[in-house]
């Protein structure tokens, strides 16, 4: 069987609009895709672990990284750089495993203009409607009104990259939204470049052709 070289799965959405959700399920369905685990110059909180949780740096290590090109992905958040170390990526790609990465249309953007950026597959996730996905962030329960309504507008500002992204689906219905999902990460795992050894094949097949002349 044709090796395969793992996919860099790239899934966007605004807050709400089913990005989290997603991911659990595809890894549900395929254990062998693995999070991205990012790099961070914040401080541990109580019970995260260093290489598990995040990658814990200074920032001088950070930007000596950065400078060195050894991240696939950065930006600075409330005072704090994070990032995607290039390394553990390229490593899991190699062995054929695929790697999610959980970022916004910057980071997205990033990914795909870097080193790696032909093995890159990238989704977005749009609601049904602006009303869906206002009530998607009052059910959750997880945030005050005032911080909903940052998130909100900061939603059309994530909605406008659409156009950027391999792939855009609607989530109006979460089973058949992850239907999809599942069925391009399976063709995408088919693309020529991702099988590194079809140009060894070919060239047995051309090799047993110009025998048999």
């Amino acid at each position: 069987m044709t090796a395969r070289r793992g996919l860099l799965i790239i899934l966007s959405s605004p807050s709400g609009a089913g990005k989290s959700t997603m991911s659990k399920l595809l890894c549900s369905w395929d254990p062998s895709i693995s999070f991205s685990v990012s790099a961070t110059t914040r401080i541990p909180r109580q019970g995260e672990i260093d290489g598990q949780d995040y990658h814990f740096l200074t920032e001088a290590g950070f930007k000596q990284k950065v400078s060195a090109g050894k991240m696939l992905e950065h930006a600075q958040v409330f005072g704090h750089y994070y990032g995607s170390p290039l390394e553990p990526v390229e490593t899991s790609i190699s062995a054929g495993r695929d790697v999610l990465f959980d970022i916004d249309w910057q980071g997205a953007q990033q990914i795909q203009n870097s080193v790696l950026g032909q093995h890159t597959l990238s989704i977005f996730l749009l609601p049904p409607s602006i009303d869906e996905l206002h009530r998607r962030l009052v059910s959750r329960g997880q945030d005050n009104d005032e911080v909903i309504a940052k998130r909100m507008q900061k939603s059309w500002d994530e909605i406008s990259h659409w156009n950027e992204y391999d792939y855009v689906l609607v989530n109006d219905d979460l089973v058949e939204t992850a239907e999809r999902l599942k069925a391009i990460v399976s063709v995408t795992r088919l693309r020529r470049v991702q099988q590194p050894d079809l140009n060894a094949h070919v060239m047995r097949l051309q090799a047993e052709f110009e025998d048999r002349s």
